[in-house]
């Protein structure tokens, strides 16, 4: 971790929509007490059961958030990409993160002490509203998530996996997805082996669904997936 950046302006802070509702004399807080941070692919940000000293706000790059289960397995829930929020429910609730927060590629985040967050819920409302409501969107994706594993199989998943990562973090000009996961980072998103995740990936290709190149996937057919994924139709 790199704690030498430079800190961030009020013009910043103020294009986060999180921090919208906040006024100049809590903007002028803010940069006394909060920190920019960078991270290595792969260094962890903070760690499962862990207690966590304040909160992190995504500048650059993406984080993946994980649960580890009894036998080491990652579940991966959550990919987070610029101006979302990591670790916001542990600080509040003073418990230990229920997650590990790893960056999946080199990453700036902004790191907001605990007691600077404290003071802003009790002290404005409206920031404290924003935050319930990133809360509850949060609920309603876990939600999703456990319902999908439940319900649709795991050929299901990968599709609207692969839709999902389209919408939320683009493709490039040859229409490859703008975030590289491992084989076994889908898997631990989907919720299954890495070698069923390889097998059904070659017969996507095969199918001309997608686009394989190294670690990367391109989407060719978006609606065979959409209906694989029976999210139209």
């Amino acid at each position: 971790m790199n704690t030498e950046f430079p800190d961030l302006p009020h013009a910043v802070w103020r294009s986060l929509s999180l921090l919208r509702h906040l006024n100049p004399d809590e903007l002028a807080y803010l940069d006394e007490v909060a920190e920019t941070r960078t991270y290595a692919k792969n260094e962890i940000i903070f760690t499962q059961s862990k207690r966590i000293s304040g909160c992190y706000i995504v500048l650059s790059g993406i984080v993946k958030q994980f649960k580890t289960g009894g036998e080491g397995k990652e579940y991966i829930f959550r990919l987070a990409k610029a101006y979302e929020i990591l670790g916001f429910r542990s600080v509040l609730s003073e418990e230990p993160a229920c997650s590990t927060s790893t960056a999946i590629e080199d990453c700036t985040v902004c790191y907001i002490p605990k007691d600077c967050m404290h003071r802003l819920v009790k002290t404005n409302g409206d920031f404290a509203l924003d935050l319930l409501q990133i809360a509850c969107r949060e609920l309603e994706e876990s939600h999703s998530l456990i319902t999908n594993i439940a319900q649709k199989s795991v050929k299901e998943r990968l599709a609207e996996l692969l839709l999902m990562l389209k919408n939320k973090f683009g493709v490039n000009e040859q229409q490859q997805l703008n975030i590289v996961l491992s084989r076994e980072e889908v898997a631990n998103v989907v919720g299954t082996a890495t070698e069923s995740i390889i097998r059904l990936l070659s017969e996507f290709r095969n199918d001309r669904y997608i686009d394989t190149g190294g670690k990367k996937i391109a989407i060719l057919n978006e609606k065979a997936l959409e209906k694989i994924a029976f999210l139209k139709g």
